[in-house]
């Protein structure tokens, strides 16, 4: 119980210290702005549905070879990502996280590697200038909307993701499975190429080709 609250503690002064510093430590969110649009109370419910699920990010496999494909998929990610992320229990915990909400959502898991890269550098506590929150810089707005509107819950590692997720995916089914307009949506930027091209090359960072038998 001691450990817990002490680990609590800390979590809360780092949060504390990244609210107090802002976006310029270690450089600065270049996420843009999610813009907040009327939702259809059927497309409410769905999203809010999909956040509300809290499974833990546990994958399970009908079988072995599916199971050795993960972890040599995790294994190799690690890897990858060992100098932005050095600890290995926190980077471990990120990329099996990333892992299960992007495939959950049906999206690339590279391609939320390459957008996480490309919006907060892979930092928990990022905000931008117009107050995007956490690895996928999720506007505070979204809480709103379909979460309980807790918007300081934005920067729970899984919380965070499963959003940012769940978002990308609503945005890609608007634009009927048009990545580079649903990538400028998320970024408040449609139809424009700067940001759906950045994360398009910070995704060729993180692809990953499993090896047959």
């Amino acid at each position: 119980m001691n450990h817990e609250l002490s680990r609590d503690g800390r979590a809360r002064r780092r949060l504390a210290a990244a609210l107090l510093l802002g976006p310029c430590t270690g450089g600065p969110a270049r996420a843009g702005a999610q813009i907040e649009e009327p939702l259809a109370d059927s497309v409410r419910s769905a999203l809010s549905a999909a956040i509300a699920n809290s499974a833990p990010p546990r994958p399970v496999f009908t079988d072995m070879d599916s199971r050795l494909a993960y972890l040599r998929w995790l294994g190799e990610m690690s890897t990858r990502l060992k100098r932005r992320k050095p600890e290995n229990m926190t980077r471990v915990e990120f990329l099996e996280t990333l892992w299960y909400e992007s495939t959950r959502a049906g999206l690339e898991p590279a391609l939320v590697l390459g957008l996480v890269q490309v919006e907060s550098g892979f930092r928990k506590y990022a905000i931008s200038a117009a107050g995007a929150r956490g690895y996928m810089q999720v506007m505070p707005f979204w809480a709103r909307l379909i979460g309980d509107g807790d918007s300081a819950r934005l920067f729970h590692m899984q919380t965070n993701l499963r959003f940012g997720c769940v978002i990308l995916r609503h945005y890609l089914d608007v634009e009927r499975g048009d990545l580079f307009l649903a990538l400028g949506r998320y970024n408040g930027s449609r139809g424009r190429a700067e940001y759906p091209n950045a994360v398009f090359g910070a995704r060729k960072a993180w692809e990953y080709r499993a090896e047959r038998a």
